[in-house]
């Protein structure tokens, strides 16, 4: 059970300082910081959205032509 409580209490000094440092070393304010992040994250999800419609037009190509009857079963 001491092992438990030790680890949680380097786990809680450890984040507390990781944050300090992270706004002490920050680039910018917070208030830009905030819009960079939301900026990026907006643009990877616009990345991946296009990334799964364009996967999904070549699956349903690949389904189409799977689909279509081959010369030997025309005959």
């Amino acid at each position: 059970m001491d092992k438990i409580f030790k680890f949680l209490g380097g786990l809680v000094l450890g984040s507390l300082i990781g944050a300090s440092l992270a706004l002490l070393f920050a680039p910018d304010s917070g208030e830009n910081l905030r819009k960079s992040i939301q900026d990026e994250v907006d643009r990877v999800q616009t990345e991946v959205k296009q990334a799964a419609i364009d996967r999904r037009t070549e699956l349903e190509q690949q389904l189409a032509d799977l689909r279509k009857p081959s010369k030997s079963e025309q005959i």
